[in-house]
């Protein structure tokens, strides 16, 4: 286990030079959470009901990106890591349903102050695994204050039933280090469909409920 630590810890210069780095992700994560926070505002203003329940941010930890690294099988620099992770600075959105996804991803798609360099629909094209989100790689300029580096922000969509699926199956594979026993890789992926079909359903009584509520009016 100590050795494995090890593997997992950046040398000590080079930890610094990381340190610097993740202040340019910081910033972006602000940017990025400062146009998410204000349509989150907009839709509590203006709509009758907002689609966003709530939204997590995180910037992953030197031994998760040096873990990162080492199963990519490259060096443990901060350049390597900053040229080739896209995922050190994430923002996980938590919608009420899964129709309204695609709603949002619009919305980001269509904001000026970044671009979406990548994209993959988890939620039509699920993995085998049975995981179902919605990825995006946002990338945007810093400014002149960080000489206009450029920078990236994974964002991930998903309702609360997918979220909760996708913590346990993190939780299972991280316990059997990802060498998951075939019976609850199976008892997953059952479990995903039925969140899916969860999701339908749900979504099918929250249209019912307003057509009720459009008829009594």
């Amino acid at each position: 286990m100590d050795i494995e630590k090890k593997k997992n810890r950046f040398e000590v210069e080079e930890f610094e030079k990381l340190k610097n780095i993740m202040v340019k992700y910081n910033c972006a994560l602000e940017i990025v959470m400062t146009h998410l926070n204000n349509l989150n505002t907009y839709y509590n203003a203006f709509e009758p009901v907002n689609p966003i329940e709530h939204i997590k941010r995180r910037i992953k930890s030197p031994e998760s990106i040096a873990g990162k690294l080492n199963k990519k099988g490259l060096p443990l620099t901060a350049e390597i890591a900053d040229q080739t992770l896209h995922d050190i600075a994430g923002i996980r959105i938590i919608c009420a349903y899964a129709k309204n996804i695609y709603e949002i991803v619009e919305i980001i798609k269509n904001q000026a102050d970044f671009t979406v360099i990548r994209e993959k629909d988890y939620l039509m094209a699920p993995k085998e695994s049975g995981y179902r989100s919605y990825h995006l790689i946002v990338e945007l300029n810093l400014g002149r204050l960080f000489g206009d580096q450029i920078c990236q922000v994974e964002i991930q969509l998903r309702t609360s039933a997918m979220d909760f699926w996708a913590t346990l199956e993190h939780k299972v594979k991280y316990k059997y280090e990802g060498k998951m026993p075939e019976f609850l890789s199976q008892e997953l992926q059952i479990s995903a469909e039925q969140i899916h079909e969860l999701d339908e359903r749900m979504y099918h009584i929250h249209e019912l409920v307003d057509e009720i509520n459009e008829d009594l009016i």
